[in-house]
């Protein structure tokens, strides 16, 4: 059995800079940017920069700064896009690092990942995130929003 580290996931990858990456948060121990195959739009994900496979894993303390961003990031996409509700998924099959998935809703209909595009318009994307961080930044969380 080695004690060598994980390899990366691609998060781990996106966060460092080596894969490309919409960041509408960034603090030392909690990101959050857009899914490259949106639910719908705004679609975000938040993921602790540290590399856990599981969310039920995670240290206590970095789970509620987590939760802190989820809050502020869903109340942006509140203010940003103006659906129903905001929610939020833990599924964690498809990378293995700890993310919830935040995403813009009307009902619940909208959150099943059968909605995925896997294909979306960088510039919808582009759009999203500025609005997102434009958002963030009106709510006082400036110093988080990457440029």
């Amino acid at each position: 059995m080695s004690d060598a580290p994980p390899d990366p996931s691609v998060f781990t990858m996106i966060i460092r800079g080596d894969l490309p990456g919409r960041f509408v948060w960034r603090d030392d121990d909690v990101v959050a940017f857009l899914t490259i195959a949106p639910i719908r739009p705004g679609h975000t994900l938040v993921v602790p920069v540290a590399q856990i496979d599981q969310w039920t894993v995670v240290p206590a303390d970095l789970w509620a700064r987590v939760g802190e961003v989820q809050q502020a990031v869903g109340q942006a996409l509140m203010d940003a896009f103006s659906p129903v509700r905001v929610g939020s998924i833990i599924a964690g099959l498809e990378v293995p690092h700890c993310h919830v998935h935040l995403i813009p809703i009307d009902s619940e209909s909208q959150l099943s990942f059968a909605n995925i595009d896997p294909d979306p318009d960088p510039a919808s994307l582009d759009d999203a995130a500025a609005r997102i961080r434009a958002a963030l930044s009106a709510a006082g969380h400036g110093a988080h929003v990457p440029d």
